[in-house]
């Protein structure tokens, strides 16, 4: 028990400075895009339609049009990334990559003809949608209360993913919580998972070396780098 107490701190506090980092990096990126006339936001924000511009998917989250952009969307990011990274970094940083991914082709792939789109806010709703379903999937009592709480007290704003506000990107949001709802189900606690912490590792068959999913590969490989 002290040692699961011990791992839960451990992984909280690599959390927290992390989604510290993010709030720095966003905030100091919007200083440079605000003193530029959000240059920034224009040029490397996802603009739909645009072949050349699909890799801006990664850059559109750091980016935002305003103060009260960034603002509306800082405390609810760092929120909601706090508590789907408190559990592992692995597991976070692949679903933070299957949200960005897919609220980046939803908007690429829906938005208005040359729209250019900028903001966290797809995050904010892809982080929303992996905690809450993140809670029901793994049987975790910690991660079913804080699930609860967070679809309690969020609730309101899933009003997001629907065309009601003017300049406002639900698609943007749709895709994001659509991302982190499959990030929940991919990355989900499998009873293999959970026995593996119980039982004394077997030697594996002869011949089979490699991981036995591809999902199994690629958190094996962040393992490796201590993530």
């Amino acid at each position: 028990m002290a040692a699961k107490f011990a791992q839960l701190f451990a992984d909280s506090r690599r959390a927290l400075f992390t989604m510290l980092g993010v709030q720095a990096v966003i905030w100091s990126v919007q200083v440079v895009n605000w003193l530029g006339d959000y240059g920034l936001s224009r040029e490397f924000g996802l603009r739909s339609g645009q072949l050349g511009d699909l890799p801006e998917m990664f850059t559109m989250p750091f980016l935002h049009f305003s103060w009260s952009h960034i603002e509306a969307n800082s405390w609810p990011l760092f929120v909601l990334g706090f508590l789907s990274a408190y559990r592992g970094m692995r597991k976070f940083l692949l679903a933070s990559l299957v949200i960005v991914v897919s609220g980046g082709l939803t908007v690429w792939l829906l938005e208005g003809p040359n729209t250019v789109t900028a903001g966290a806010s797809g995050m904010v709703y892809g982080y929303l949608g992996y905690v809450v379903l993140r809670g029901v999937l793994d049987r975790n009592v910690l991660d079913a209360v804080v699930g609860i709480v967070i679809a309690a007290v969020y609730s309101t704003i899933l009003v997001g993913v629907l065309p009601l506000a003017q300049g406002v990107s639900w698609l943007g949001h749709l895709g994001g919580l659509i991302g982190g709802l499959a990030a929940a189900v991919l990355l989900r606690n499998r009873p293999a998972d959970q026995q593996a912490g119980t039982r004394a590792p077997q030697p594996a068959p002869q011949g089979a070396g490699a991981p036995s999913s591809p999902g199994s590969a690629l958190l094996k490989q962040l393992d490796d780098l201590g993530l």
